[in-house]
């Protein structure tokens, strides 16, 4: 038989077939053993350093992934709280929005370079701009990326509908109303700021036993409301005339039987900033008064926001943030409940407010009583509407009163943190300044 061999296998090797030769078999498979090894170590090898890169450029990428991860949670937060600072640096030129954003971002992420800090273009808003350098294996030797990662992040005002609900009762005037007006007309220019478009709309409920609605809202001519949302006519109710004549005469002469022409009418939401000032500055709190039902306020300024009639200039509440604001300098009030307001002779001016000139003379401002639960019901159907209700008292208030105004606010739980007291007039634009920056705590597409 003839045998092949391989150029490779040696001539000793083939010819060792008897089995006396067991050694030289075993001593040529030993060798071919030997060189299979090596080439598969030299292949090993060779693959080390390409594994090695492999994973190197895994950590790189993995680091720069979690490092701009890191950066963008710390330059939303920067943005978040530079917006906080808006009420007081507006325009972004004073120095304390930037302090704010420069702090925040070195405490969320050590090394962060913050690039700028500016002013939103088309809303009040900040916008933050930073980058961080990251520490890599291979890609920085191989000059293969950019060892920096960067982000941006907006924060500020947009999608806001917010409505002022404003006593506008007799101890409002002078002073109290002024410092009103002026911290309203603050907030509406740091929601809506010049040369910008924001998508933002603004409105004002101005109140006191009753409100004024323009003509046309409805389907009633315009003029003050009742309760029910019949009109609110002059004089008094009809059955109340025969009481009314039983005065002697120096008491009827001292009831208004008008005490509505002086009660500004509701502003409906609107984009546009001037009207939207004209209104807040019309109300002077002067005139014939009817008491103060401040559920009256509420759930006009339900209807203010939502987009239901009488008015439906509101939004859709997925889209936009529906704000109340509720300012008092006291509580209901309809001469019913004792104290300096009450009335001592009946009837009197309260008995034209939203309850009386309907013909219901059982309604009043006891604690505990119609106007007080009539109150809280309000607040809650707004709530239930999407409306989120912030609640400024000042003035002095007994404890009952204090609660039920924090009850109406959307505090969250525990807190009272859409609660605010002024101790006096005085306090009102800081109280104000507060309130913005809980409505600039928002992050901007």
């Amino acid at each position: 038989m003839l045998t092949y061999r391989s150029a490779k296998t040696p001539l000793n090797c083939l010819l060792a077939t008897s089995p006396s030769q067991w050694w030289r078999r075993l001593s040529c498979r030993s060798r071919s053993s030997i060189s299979r090894r090596g080439t598969a170590s030299a292949f090993v090898a060779m693959l080390i350093p390409v594994m090695l890169g492999v994973a190197g450029l895994a950590l790189d990428m993995g680091n720069m992934y979690m490092a701009h991860t890191r950066l963008q949670a710390a330059v939303d937060a920067g943005a978040l709280a530079g917006s906080l600072q808006l009420p007081y640096d507006p325009d972004i030129d004073k120095g304390i929005v930037a302090a704010a954003v420069n702090d925040m971002v070195e405490r969320n992420l050590s090394g962060a370079e913050v690039e700028s800090v500016t002013p939103g273009t088309e809303v009040r808003s900040v916008v933050v701009k930073a980058k961080y350098r990251v520490e890599l294996l291979l890609m920085q030797i191989f000059d293969l990326m950019d060892p920096w990662v960067y982000a941006h992040a907006a924060a500020g005002f947009n999608k806001l509908e917010v409505v002022f609900v404003v006593d506008n009762s007799g101890s409002m005037k002078g002073t109290p109303i002024n410092m009103v007006k002026e911290a309203s007309v603050e907030l509406t220019e740091l929601l809506m700021p010049d040369g910008a478009d924001p998508d933002t709309k603004v409105g004002v409920v101005p109140f006191r036993g009753k409100v004024r609605v323009g003509d046309g809202v409805d389907g009633l001519p315009g003029g003050c409301r009742n309760a029910d949302g019949s009109l609110n006519e002059t004089g008094l109710h009809e059955d109340f005339m025969d009481e009314y004549y039983a005065l002697p005469y120096d008491y009827r002469r001292r009831i208004a039987m008008d005490t509505c022409s002086n009660i500004p009418e509701i502003m409906p939401l609107s984009k546009d900033k001037d009207a939207v000032i004209d209104a807040i500055n019309e109300q002077t709190a002067t005139g014939n008064s009817s008491g103060t039902v401040i559920p009256e306020g509420i759930k006009w300024g339900r209807h203010v926001l939502t987009q239901d009639a009488p008015y439906t200039e509101g939004g859709d509440k997925d889209d936009y943030r529906k704000i109340m604001i509720v300012l008092t300098d006291g509580d209901t009030e309809d001469g019913e409940c004792g104290g300096s307001y009450r009335a001592y002779y009946r009837p009197n001016n309260y008995w034209t407010n939203a309850y009386f000139r309907m013909g219901d003379d059982t309604s009043h401002c006891e604690n505990g009583g119609v106007l007080n639960t009539e109150m809280l019901e309000e607040a809650q159907l707004a709530k239930d509407a999407g409306v989120e209700i912030f609640a400024i008292r000042f003035g002095s208030s007994d404890s009952t009163d204090i609660n039920l105004m924090k009850q109406i606010a959307s505090s969250k739980e525990g807190t009272d943190d859409h609660y605010f007291n002024a101790p006096s007039v005085y306090d009102i634009p800081e109280v104000f300044k507060e309130i913005g920056k809980q409505l600039g705590w928002r992050l901007l597409n």
